[in-house]
């Protein structure tokens, strides 16, 4: 089989890629990376030697950070995520589960504090042998990522 790129070369940016199949909507959407007003390049259910289909994000002119990258391990741990500048990759993130995640999800318990108040979400991250529970810090209640994830 030859390998044939799919997606438009990036100059400056970010490149988000071997996310699982299906999760680069979502990760789209729950790290809202379509609100940056740059142009962003999403590939869906690509070919890939390695998982046999993958999914890519590509957000031009924003440099991801370590700590924005480590949130994206939540959702897909064996991601690359990968900082560009003049056509070259000049930082490879190596993604590893943060401690806390402040900012991004909203608690799922609706009688939390942090809905009325004007505080950034907190969570403490704890993997567990099948998945990964989030500790609101304000309520204290246990949500497994996906259901956090979910809240709009």
């Amino acid at each position: 089989m030859q390998y044939t790129r799919t997606v438009e070369a990036l100059k400056e940016g970010t490149v988000i890629d071997h996310l699982p199949a299906g999760q680069g909507l979502r990760i789209l959407s729950l790290f809202k990376l379509a609100d940056t007003g740059e142009r962003v390049t999403v590939g869906l259910n690509l070919s890939s030697r390695h998982m046999g289909a993958k999914d890519i994000i590509k957000v031009e002119n924003i440099a991801l950070t370590e700590e924005q990258a480590n949130e994206l391990a939540l959702f897909a741990p064996r991601a690359t995520v990968n900082v560009i500048e003049n056509f070259e990759v000049v930082k490879k993130h190596q993604l590893e589960l943060p401690e806390t995640i402040e900012g991004i999800f909203d608690c799922p318990n609706s009688n939390c504090i942090s809905h009325g108040e004007p505080v950034k979400s907190f969570f403490y991250v704890k993997p567990t042998v099948n998945d990964t529970k989030m500790k609101c810090k304000y309520c204290e209640k246990v949500f497994s990522k996906d259901i956090v994830a979910e809240v709009k």
